[in-house]
């Protein structure tokens, strides 16, 4: 199975006996492939990704999310606390630089799309960014005026997970699922990095050495307003757009919610602390600074073979001293 991995979709090269299918779910392309006997589970995927979003969702008014931040009040089912508690877990992990009520920046000052719009000094200053804002138990949640949770820095993760959850309880171990920039290979996978400066190049490519790993990239490439200064990928502690690197990579067994966030985070930490970070969580990472440095961990080996890099694409050794 060959895999691109975007920030907005996936595309897989199938096989005889392989079945893939896609379809546009949480704003992006969604894209399962599994053996054609398991066409039944693909389209149970589907529908379990359909039930996370309708949980996470900070746009679809029938969601959990939107109608906490609309309502200041919501009770929680399953999958709405469990994705709260992972996001406090992650949160302490990353020292708070994974914070989900970004959302006060995400969802009412930035505008991606259509309706673009860049935020001012001003607004991020006063805009309310705490986490302590959100209070939750199993059965319902709080939020304090003025703040607002944003989930997209691992839903998509979540929802991954959930689906291989699935996969994994019928037998299957020879499955992909693809969200984005969030893929798990339940078998072992062909993965290409795009090129962040060419939409049809590839910056570099790889096979994965063994069953059930996660490949994520946190990018700030593919959405932001005029320039990606004005990315969607906020620091939480400084309230502005992270400008130190342009994709990071991780590919590990952690789960796909867990690689979601803490590339999101990592993104947005200052230099030596994200690399201090992937090092402390033992992933393989394959890091594209913004000075177009690109750095590889020294155990890529456990997690990735056949790393072949374009020929635009030259690894320089990384200087711990030297990272700000």
């Amino acid at each position: 199975m060959r895999l691109l991995l975007l920030l907005l979709s996936a595309l897989c090269l199938i096989n005889a006996q392989t079945l893939s299918r896609t379809q546009v779910l949480m704003s992006t392309f969604v894209t399962i492939t599994a053996d054609e006997r398991d066409a039944k589970l693909i389209a149970d995927g589907f529908e379990i990704i359909k039930l996370v979003e309708m949980s996470l969702s900070s746009y679809a008014p029938e969601a959990k999310i939107y109608n906490l931040n609309k309502n200041r009040y919501v009770k929680l089912d399953a999958l709405t606390y469990e994705a709260l508690s992972l996001s406090k877990k992650y949160f302490i992990k990353t020292d708070g630089y994974f914070d989900i009520t970004i959302g006060s920046i995400t969802k009412d000052l930035y505008r991606f799309g259509e309706s673009e719009r860049v935020a001012y000094s001003q607004e991020l200053n006063s805009a309310k960014v705490d986490f302590l804002a959100l209070r939750f138990d199993e059965k319902e949640a709080f939020l304090e005026e003025g703040a607002k949770v944003d989930l997209g820095g691992m839903a998509k993760g979540f929802s991954v997970d959930k689906v291989a959850e699935h996969f994994r309880s019928r037998g299957v171990n020879s499955a992909v699922i693809s969200a984005s920039g969030d893929i798990r290979c339940l078998s072992t996978c062909k993965i290409d990095i795009q090129d962040p400066f060419d939409e049809e190049g590839i910056l570099l490519s790889f096979e994965t050495t063994r069953y059930d790993l996660g490949v994520t990239t946190s990018g700030n490439y593919n959405r932001y307003v005029v320039s990606t200064k004005n990315n969607h990928l906020i620091d939480p502690k400084a309230k502005k757009p992270q400008t130190k690197f342009i994709s990071i990579t991780l590919i590990s067994e952690l789960t796909s919610s867990d690689l979601d966030a803490y590339a999101t985070a990592a993104t947005v930490m200052p230099m030596k602390k994200a690399y201090e970070f992937l090092e402390s969580l033992g992933v393989g990472y394959i890091v594209l600074q913004s000075d177009n440095e690109l750095v590889i961990s020294k155990n890529i080996s456990e997690y990735a073979k056949n790393l072949l890099l374009s020929d635009n694409s030259k690894e320089k050794p990384r200087d711990k001293e030297n990272k700000n």
